[in-house]
């Protein structure tokens, strides 16, 4: 990402925040473009450019009532449809074309010591990021403000394998997906190391479509363990595969956003621009 799309990004990053932190004010054009230091009409033509819409349509994606009505929605269809992956046209995206395959029991225990693992940092709508694959699919993929660190919590994960710096296939088909090119790719698999609780939560999160969200308490039903919110949402937070396992689709009970391992501002962004393309 070159300087002055990331500065771009941090400031529409600092708009949405402070529309996120004021959506019961209602606050303007003018006032929103002051916060970011902008002119109002740079400020519009920057918003729009990026999200695809206006500020004030933006506002409407990232108030708490929002969230609540796409809940109640969801609730109103039995919680079935909200994890039905038939989804046609503008719905029928990455959800429907990414698989999880978990490591075997030797990879999981002794680090990825057999593993050899390509990874690349890349730019996306919402940050740069580092993915890494293994000959089988993505095992990691994370945004990040410094590569150093990103890279050291990569290898953290998997602390003996051997590691290249190299862009292959794998990676490629999975960063197709910022830019909403669904011909390209093929089957996008991801090659996890997870217990078999925190796989089939992170298999749970592939079904919520595109614009859609969910709750805790609503992924532990079903996964056909309503008692054990607290346990999904430590599974959540361990995901290791940022946007393309949608974690960020998983909002409280009580209709706010929450956290985000990487940044409850990114978060905010993310559901506002899927609600944005798919008419949520």
């Amino acid at each position: 990402m070159s300087i002055q799309e990331n500065i771009n990004y941090n400031r529409i990053a600092a708009a949405i925040d402070y529309l996120e932190s004021n959506f019961k004010d209602q606050p303007d054009l003018d006032e929103v473009a002051g916060k970011i230091h902008l002119s109002p009409f740079h400020f519009q033509r920057l918003f729009t450019e990026w999200a695809g819409v206006s500020p004030k349509k933006f506002l409407q994606f990232l108030t708490v009532s929002h969230a609540r009505e796409m809940l109640k929605e969801r609730q109103a269809t039995l919680l079935d449809a909200a994890f039905d992956s038939g989804l046609s046209g503008t719905g029928r995206l990455h959800d429907l074309f990414i698989r999880i395959e978990g490591m075997t029991p030797a990879a999981f225990k002794n680090g990825g010591e057999n593993l050899s693992i390509n990874y690349s940092f890349a730019e996306s709508l919402f940050g740069n990021i580092l993915v890494a694959s293994t000959t089988i699919g993505i095992c990691y993929m994370a945004f990040y403000h410094n590569e150093e660190d990103s890279l050291r919590e990569l290898k953290n994960n998997f602390p003996h394998a051997k590691y290249r710096q190299m862009v292959d296939l794998v990676q490629q088909n999975a960063l197709y997906i910022f830019t909403n090119d669904w011909k390209k790719p093929g089957e996008i698999k991801l090659h996890l190391k997870g217990t078999p609780f925190q796989l089939k939560v992170w298999e749970t999160l592939l079904k919520i479509p595109m614009g859609q969200l969910s709750t805790y308490g609503q992924i532990a039903v079903a996964i056909q363990n309503p008692k054990a919110s607290r346990a999904v949402g430590s599974a959540i937070g361990d995901n290791p595969v940022a946007f393309l396992i949608p974690c960020h689709r998983v909002i409280q009970s009580s209709g706010r956003f929450g956290q985000y391992h990487w940044g409850s501002t990114r978060k905010a962004a993310i559901i506002g621009w899927e609600a944005a393309r798919t008419g949520g």
